[in-house]
């Protein structure tokens, strides 16, 4: 079995997840990054994708992950969040609803700046709810 080392995700809803695992993988706001086990004490800003959680049994979960921070700090992994979603718990219809709603909003030639950039927000936050769920396929937000 991999090393492990212990993982606290605690999102504004909560305490996520705390437990032993081999890695995490998640998009941070200079690229992706995966932590292992005797890791570099670091901290970022978390960007908007997919986490890739792999447990201390080797499963993989995953979960819609969208801004925060994360921390490593000898030897303890801390994942802060804004919103983390378990790809099991994602309401997939709901997504699907605000990815249209944002994409119709998207359509408005008249869209002041603003109103642009919180509808785009809105439908890549979508986006990542989807692709995170494993209900959609072929969904790449770079």
């Amino acid at each position: 079995m991999s090393a492990t080392y212990h993982l606290q995700v605690v999102s504004l809803d909560g305490l996520e997840y705390e437990g032993e695992v081999q890695k995490i993988l998640l998009r941070t706001i200079d690229g992706d990054i995966e932590i292992l086990a005797r890791h570099t004490n670091y901290c970022t800003a978390i960007g908007m994708g997919t986490a890739k959680v792999t447990m201390e049994d080797g499963q993989e979960r995953k979960a819609a992950c969208i801004g925060g921070m994360i921390s490593v700090m000898n030897g303890e992994v801390r994942v802060l969040p804004t919103t983390w979603e378990w790809s099991e718990n994602i309401d997939v219809e709901r997504a699907r609803e605000a990815k249209a709603r944002a994409e119709e909003i998207l359509k408005d030639k008249q869209l002041d700046n603003e109103a642009r950039i919180r509808a785009e927000a809105k439908l890549y936050r979508a986006l990542v709810r989807l692709g995170s769920s494993g209900q959609e396929h072929n969904i790449n937000i770079d």
